[in-house]
């Protein structure tokens, strides 16, 4: 259980010999672990939840077992991730992300930290190494990158599939910024990426999007420019700086074609510009990550499942 899935550890024994013992699913194919005092263990792979038996009924989390996996998971100092705890989730070792619920304690209307536990969601950290090899070359051209945008629904694979994108474009030597506001992408623990990036990959995380992009343009010389889920007006003034810079954008946007982008005023500025050379768009009928088409800033398909 250790090594790839070494998350297992921060879960109480009682827990985890019922994650082992169940026959439902496989370990390693675990996404997520959902646990809710008095409400069923909950796994989830893809799309397909899963209730953890307990001999003739279900395994009924309690509040000790939240209590003991966040107490595992924060190393037992709860004081010293209370900016994690503001924020809703913490990141350990690994990249493994805890979201957590409870009782807000506020301060001048912001959230300050959370109390009382009463939920968590442990998302597992995996990498698919190769999932962009089939289409790295339709983003290059006479290898010059192309503005590119990852459209996708949610779950279908885009944060996957960009975090290996940048992996491919560094080990082929382009100087990649990425701006990962939230860790989600890099892994970030204690200062270090825990996924692979590639050897020519600088991060930025722990901050707005738009701030990170332009710290990145200041300061490490990018050539192209990492962003997860543009959205904000904010975002879209960052990118429009960082082009004038000559730096090249590769983007994911949650959508599932040009219909539902449109409808996003914030969106067509860059939309009716033709900025963007290269637009991708993913489903899940396949699997998540199922690349359903490419187009260029034309509005040609260069690519068609």
């Amino acid at each position: 259980m250790e090594g790839k899935n070494g998350i297992f550890r921060v879960l109480p024994l009682q827990i985890l010999e019922r994650i082992s013992m169940c026959q439902l699913f496989e370990i390693s194919q675990i996404e997520e672990i959902r646990m809710r005092i008095g409400k069923p263990l909950l796994i989830q792979i893809g799309r397909k939840k899963f209730f953890v038996p307990e001999k003739n009924t279900q395994q009924i989390v309690t509040k000790y077992d939240i209590q003991a996996c966040v107490s595992r998971c924060s190393a037992y100092s709860l004081y010293a991730f209370e900016e994690e705890l503001r924020q809703g989730y913490l990141t350990i070792e690994g990249g493994h992300r805890i979201g957590f619920c409870g009782k807000a304690v506020t301060e001048n209307g912001k959230i300050k930290t959370l109390q009382n536990i009463s939920s968590l969601n442990i998302r597992i950290a995996k990498q698919i190494f190769g999932c962009a090899d089939a289409i790295l070359p339709y983003l290059l051209e006479q290898d010059r990158f192309c503005h590119t945008m990852l459209i996708s629904p949610p779950a279908c694979g885009k944060t996957t599939l960009l975090r290996e994108l940048i992996r491919k474009l560094s080990e082929k030597g382009f100087t990649v910024g990425l701006a990962d506001e939230r860790g989600e992408i890099s892994g970030m623990y204690q200062g270090v990426a825990q996924m692979d990036l590639g050897v020519c990959t600088d991060v930025i995380c722990g901050c707005a999007k738009a701030e990170g992009m332009e710290l990145l343009l200041r300061s490490m010389s990018p050539e192209i420019i990492a962003v997860d889920e543009l959205g904000k007006e904010a975002d879209f003034d960052a990118v429009e700086q960082m082009l004038h810079g000559g730096v090249k954008l590769l983007c994911t946007v949650h959508g599932n074609d040009f219909v539902d982008l449109e409808k996003r005023p914030v969106l067509q500025k860059i939309l009716h510009t033709n900025t963007i050379e290269r637009f991708v768009f993913l489903s899940a009928k396949n699997g998540a990550g199922t690349i359903e088409k490419i187009q260029d800033g034309k509005g040609n398909i260069v690519y068609q499942r």
